[in-house]
């Protein structure tokens, strides 16, 4: 990894881009701090939604049609180097990726006991039922509903050993922007962040805030690895946000790459 990387210094990315999301601090009441707020009764990853009869079987049809769509498809993946030096020695990741093409990531990565968020929001059951399918942990929480107990059972999680994947411009967007959390945990675990993208050779993409991309049968896949991004455990409120920006515009970069010409 570079030197820039781990000092969290960020270098020209070059091209228009919207401005990100400010940073706005967070209470500080993490694991390493007494909350005041009380503690749920039931932990984010034990949270579930009651679905109606026609839902789950909704829930139940789709899972087996992604299983057997994923099935499909070919995988072809670059920068593995960026997140398995971490693994190979038994320590844990953060991989930080967009909401709409986490698909093909979440189906490579699925039996490998990896951590993921998903939101409390009705929509988020149906993910949660398929991930946990897949062998992850699904923490329910968001920016909106349960954010911070889940971000305090996310730390907890980390220094236990497990690696998380999240999407920091979920559940309602905007899309392709970055918000705190995966910044925030590097910092509180010193764990690294890992931007990652996926793109397909054939794919359909739906047309909610998210563009979620849905591969084609039998087409190929790419799965792109960045750089691993570190947080100093002191950083200031300016140097979080100059990380944010940076993972998002490393993030960038890789969407470019996977989306490149087949």
């Amino acid at each position: 990894m570079d030197d820039d990387a781990r000092a969290g210094r960020v270098t020209a990315g070059g091209g228009h881009r919207r401005p990100a999301a400010r940073f706005r601090p967070m209470t500080p009441d993490l694991p390493d701090a007494p909350s005041a707020e009380p503690r749920a009764a039931i932990r984010p990853s034990e949270q579930t939604t009651e679905l109606r009869a026609k839902e789950r079987l909704v829930s139940s049809l789709g899972s087996a049609a992604l299983n057997a769509l994923m099935s499909t498809c070919r995988y072809e993946r670059e920068g593995v180097e960026n997140y398995d030096q971490f693994w190979r020695a038994g320590k844990p990741v953060i991989f930080t990726l967009w909401h709409g093409r986490l698909l093909p990531c979440t189906h490579f990565h699925r039996q490998q006991g990896v951590v993921t968020l998903i939101s409390q929001h009705r929509d988020g059951e149906y993910i949660t039922r398929v991930v946990r399918k897949w062998g992850f942990t699904a923490v329910r929480g968001s920016t909106t509903r349960g954010g911070l107990e889940a971000l305090r059972e996310l730390i907890q999680h980390v220094r236990a050993g497990r690696s998380l994947a999240i999407t920091p411009d979920g559940p309602k967007g905007p899309r392709e922007k970055m918000k705190p959390g995966p910044v925030l945990i590097a910092q509180r675990t010193g764990a690294p962040i890992i931007p990652v993208v996926s793109g397909a050779s054939r794919a359909s993409y739906f047309g909610g805030w998210d563009r979620f991309m849905i591969p084609h049968p039998f087409a190929r896949l790419r799965i792109s690895y960045g750089e691993p991004v570190f947080v100093p455990r002191r950083a200031s409120e300016g140097e979080i946000q100059a990380i944010m920006d940076d993972v998002e515009r490393r993030l960038g970069g890789l969407m470019a790459r996977v989306d490149r010409p087949w």
